[in-house]
């Protein structure tokens, strides 16, 4: 069966759940606002512009889950999805996801975004396989580690190809939909890679290879 895999942020979603995260801390006040928020915005910038280093970012992006217990973590992140996530939907994506599944093609998400902050998203989207950075969680808490490899850059390529060897398959016709120069390495493994609403560096990407190029904003 064919996989139809899509990265989250700024793809089917007209924006960035991670950051978007960080911003609802800082409204919420449950995180000291002024650092937070420079931090933050600073990592978003280096992703933004391939020079993230993964591991010092998920260092701060995963202290907030350690910080508090799940049932207080899961109570914000109901208020996040309706405040944050859910005005970032787009008609569009709904349409391209709809469009797959009715070729009986199986959806993928696969994002650097943690696990936390996705999971909800993909059911809401009605993805059942999500690929995401994992945080650590030991007796139902978070330690603020990452476990296992974060799905960052060529992380996506090494957690993809396990999930292929455990589930028996392979990348034969799959489409990989992604705005991100980040998600070079898996475009290029694909037989369908789409550059959606790409950056600048991905659109250049794009044209040289003959890549599709598509926007999913309305």
């Amino acid at each position: 069966m064919t996989l139809a895999i899509f990265d989250l942020d700024n793809t089917l979603l007209a924006g960035d759940s991670d950051h978007a995260w960080g911003e609802f801390l800082v409204e919420e006040g449950i995180v000291d606002a002024e650092e937070y928020r420079k931090a933050n915005d600073r990592f978003y910038q280096e992703y933004l512009d391939g020079e993230l280093d993964i591991l010092h970012y998920l260092g701060f992006a995963l202290q907030p889950l350690a910080n508090h217990n799940m049932d207080q973590l899961l109570a914000w992140r109901e208020t996040f999805m309706a405040k944050k996530v859910r005005p970032m939907m787009q008609r569009k994506a709904t349409e391209l996801l709809d469009h797959h599944r009715n070729q009986g093609h199986t959806l993928m998400i696969i994002t650097a975004t943690n696990r936390f902050v996705t999971e909800l998203i993909a059911d809401e989207l009605g993805i059942e396989h999500l690929i995401a950075t994992e945080p650590e969680l030991v007796n139902g808490r978070y330690t603020g580690e990452v476990a296992g490899v974060p799905s960052f850059q060529d992380g996506k390529v090494t957690r993809l190809n396990d999930w292929l060897a455990a589930h028996d398959r392979d990348l034969g016709g799959a489409w990989f939909y992604s705005d991100s120069h980040n998600d070079a390495p898996l475009l290029k493994a694909v037989d369908n890679p789409v550059a959606v609403d790409p950056d600048p560096t991905l659109e250049a990407l794009a044209r040289e290879n003959g890549w599709q190029i598509m926007s999913l904003r309305d």
